[in-house]
């Protein structure tokens, strides 16, 4: 058998290299790593314009990476003054390729914004600043460096049998799910914060807050590529 083909969305960004300064379709190479180590095979997609069921048809996973933050148009919000730096074209994209994954029952990770847009793909809402909600700013303690904390995770959810009912997390992130819509949460931070979310209608729709890419623990990344495969 072919080892799975799962799909890493990816940032549009000005990079550098060699003499070049330009967009690039970008994605933090652990996530590849990550899946590669799983027996997978990482596919680098761009935000698309069209036909998302087209390239869905050719996956056997879908990873939604994190990134930018989500436009709060998207869940029918004003912005807050600390959402900055959002990107519509990738919003209207992984809503696009989520709702063809569904339709085809694919399996899903959403990794950190990839959790937030499923929950706002469920009809669920943003917290669009959470130090404003929680009263600390220990999700992002410090800009451009993964913090760690603890989650507590239901003990008969899918996360909850991958991972034990307790996990420390890589987290970076200022913004979180307030409300997760149809989806069910198995994961919350010791400040409530929402940190994994799930939908049993699935055979595997996962969403987690944190960055596993960024962790020595494997087994998300095992599982989506396993049931891909």
């Amino acid at each position: 058998m072919s080892a799975p083909l799962i799909g890493i969305t990816s940032y549009v960004e000005t990079a550098s290299w060699g003499v070049w300064q330009l967009p690039a379709a970008l994605i933090p190479h652990a996530y590849v790593q990550k899946v590669q180590a799983a027996g997978g095979v990482a596919v680098v997609v761009p935000p698309l314009s069209s036909d998302a069921e087209g390239l869905v048809a050719r996956l056997d996973g879908l990873i939604l990476a994190g990134g930018a933050d989500i436009s709060p148009a998207a869940y029918g919000a004003d912005a807050h003054a600390e959402t900055v730096g959002v990107r519509p074209d990738r919003d209207a994209s992984e809503l696009a390729l989520l709702a063809a994954a569904y339709a085809r029952d694919l399996p899903v990770l959403g990794i950190c914004r990839g959790m937030q847009l499923m929950c706002v793909a469920a009809g669920g809402r943003l917290e669009q600043h959470l130090p404003d909600a929680v009263g600390h700013d220990g999700h992002r303690a410090k800009i451009g460096v993964f913090g760690t904390h603890g989650v507590s995770l239901e003990r008969d959810s899918v996360v909850g049998r991958l991972l034990g009912d307790r996990v420390d997390v890589p987290s970076y992130h200022h913004q979180g799910a307030a409300d997760a819509g149809s989806l069910t949460i198995s994961g919350r931070a010791a400040d409530g914060v929402i940190e994994a979310v799930e939908d049993p209608r699935h055979r595997f729709t996962v969403g987690v807050q944190w960055h596993p890419e960024m962790s020595d623990d494997p087994r998300l990344f095992e599982a989506v590529v396993s049931a891909g495969g």
